[in-house]
Protein backbone atom coordinates (compact mmCIF):
# COMPACT_ATOMS: atom_id res chain seq x y z
CA UNK A 1 0.00 0.00 0.00
CA UNK A 2 1.39 3.67 -0.93
CA UNK A 3 1.53 6.30 1.45
CA UNK A 4 -0.05 9.41 0.37
CA UNK A 5 2.61 12.01 -0.44
CA UNK A 6 2.90 15.42 0.49
CA UNK A 7 1.14 16.58 -2.90
CA UNK A 8 -1.23 13.89 -2.36
CA UNK A 9 -2.67 15.54 1.09
CA UNK A 10 -2.59 19.07 0.06
CA UNK A 11 -4.96 18.20 -3.06
CA UNK A 12 -7.31 16.24 -0.71
CA UNK A 13 -7.24 18.88 1.94
CA UNK A 14 -7.98 21.69 -0.30
CA UNK A 15 -10.90 19.37 -1.64
CA UNK A 16 -12.06 19.21 1.68
CA UNK A 17 -11.55 22.32 3.08
CA UNK A 18 -14.63 23.50 2.34
CA UNK A 19 -14.05 26.81 0.38
CA UNK A 20 -13.98 27.09 -3.45
CA UNK A 21 -10.70 27.42 -5.04
CA UNK A 22 -11.79 31.31 -5.17
CA UNK A 23 -11.61 31.84 -1.89
CA UNK A 24 -8.48 29.63 -1.38
CA UNK A 25 -6.86 31.96 -4.13
CA UNK A 26 -7.80 35.13 -2.70
CA UNK A 27 -6.45 34.46 0.76
CA UNK A 28 -3.20 32.56 0.10
CA UNK A 29 -2.36 34.88 -3.09
CA UNK A 30 -1.82 31.74 -5.41
CA UNK A 31 -3.23 32.51 -8.63
CA UNK A 32 -6.82 30.22 -9.11
CA UNK A 33 -5.76 29.23 -12.31
CA UNK A 34 -2.37 27.56 -10.37
CA UNK A 35 -4.56 26.41 -7.78
CA UNK A 36 -6.54 24.86 -10.29
CA UNK A 37 -4.03 23.22 -12.67
CA UNK A 38 -2.36 21.61 -9.39
CA UNK A 39 -5.43 19.89 -8.29
CA UNK A 40 -5.84 18.38 -11.67
CA UNK A 41 -2.31 16.71 -11.37
CA UNK A 42 0.65 19.44 -12.23
CA UNK A 43 3.19 20.44 -9.25
CA UNK A 44 2.63 23.38 -7.06
CA UNK A 45 6.70 25.12 -6.67
CA UNK A 46 8.13 26.70 -4.02
CA UNK A 47 6.57 28.94 -1.61
CA UNK A 48 2.68 28.19 -3.32
CA UNK A 49 3.62 24.86 -1.52
CA UNK A 50 3.83 26.28 2.03
CA UNK A 51 1.45 29.12 1.34
CA UNK A 52 -1.22 26.29 0.96
CA UNK A 53 0.02 24.05 3.50
CA UNK A 54 -0.23 27.33 5.78
CA UNK A 55 -3.85 28.47 4.44
CA UNK A 56 -4.78 24.68 5.57
CA UNK A 57 -3.24 24.37 9.02
CA UNK A 58 -0.45 21.43 7.29
CA UNK A 59 2.95 20.82 9.34
CA UNK A 60 5.16 18.61 8.12
CA UNK A 61 7.06 16.31 10.53
CA UNK A 62 9.93 13.56 10.16
CA UNK A 63 8.51 9.89 10.62
CA UNK A 64 10.27 8.52 13.80
CA UNK A 65 12.49 5.92 12.99
CA UNK A 66 12.84 6.89 9.57
CA UNK A 67 16.88 6.71 8.57
CA UNK A 68 17.82 9.76 6.47
CA UNK A 69 19.71 9.32 3.15
CA UNK A 70 23.38 10.80 3.05
CA UNK A 71 23.46 10.29 6.99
Amino acid sequence: MRMATVTDTLRREVERCGQTRYAVSKTTGIPESVLSRFIHGQPLRGGNLDKLADYLGLVLTAKAGKARKGK
